[in-house]
């Protein structure tokens, strides 16, 4: 990864031990008691965002799991608010909600572009997905859950397919995001050079970032298990436990 170097002029990164994500997340939690408010707004946000996500897709079963995929693609940008409450706190503010909207509006510029990157993913996942759907699959699009239940079932082999084929895009998609959008936050770079930070940080860091990738994976599948309640407090806890994660990376 040293290669980066002859084309951007990045900060030096470092290597953590394989068991620091778990700290990662007690810290986290540490972070959400210590602005409990704030912290469970944000979560709040996320939360009534896949709410909306959901009904929209309920009645296209083709589409339901493309939404969730999208929501989770593009979750991390809305987390750019809960590393302005971290930062606040960090230097010595009081953290509010109210504030960490100003704040994250202030580098709105270089998120939104981020933004556009990933929702431009997204969208070449849908069409992806749409097309798998399309050579692959050939049964009845009934309901939602009769439709699920063939992806369990006559279609498994297709579903596995399916799903390794989203773990590759996942894969990358957080390779270039682990810490690039807090650094968007905390520093004033461009979400090229954020990107190529994160890619770097991943690699010198492939055992614990994996172990990261799978919890953070298992903590938004519990939120999801009951009905995205979870989320209001487990998409904070990722949130603050990421920035932490950025700053022990990231030199």
């Amino acid at each position: 990864m040293d290669k980066l170097d002859h084309h951007f002029t990045l900060p030096q990164t470092r290597k953590v031990a394989f068991t620091r994500p778990f700290a990662w997340l007690r810290m986290g939690w540490h972070d959400l008691k210590a602005h409990p408010g704030p912290s469970l707004a944000w979560g709040l946000v996320v939360a009534i965002a896949g709410w909306i996500s959901l009904i929209l897709a309920y009645n296209y079963p083709l589409f339901f799991t493309t939404c969730i995929t999208g929501f989770l693609l593009l979750s991390p940008i809305v987390a750019a608010g809960i590393y302005e409450l971290t930062s606040q706190r960090e230097q010595g503010k009081p953290a509010s909600f109210t504030q960490s909207v100003r704040d994250y509006v202030k580098n709105l510029s270089q998120i939104a572009f981020f933004g556009v990157i990933l929702g431009m993913v997204a969208i070449g996942w849908e069409r992806v997905s749409a097309i798998m759907f399309a050579l692959f699959y050939g049964g009845e699009v009934g309901t939602l859950h009769d439709f699920l239940r063939s992806l369990t079932g006559e279609y498994i082999g297709f579903s596995i397919t399916w799903v390794l084929t989203g773990a590759v895009v996942a894969l990358v998609v957080f390779a270039v995001t682990a810490v690039s959008i807090p650094m968007l936050a905390d520093r004033e770079v461009d979400a090229v050079t954020a990107m190529m930070t994160s890619l770097r940080a991943v690699a010198e860091n492939i055992a614990p970032m994996l172990l990261w990738a799978a919890l953070i994976v298992a903590l938004t599948a519990v939120g999801f298990a009951t009905g995205l309640l979870g989320l209001i407090v487990i998409f904070p806890v990722l949130g603050h436990a990421t920035w932490i994660a950025y700053k022990e990376l990231v030199a």
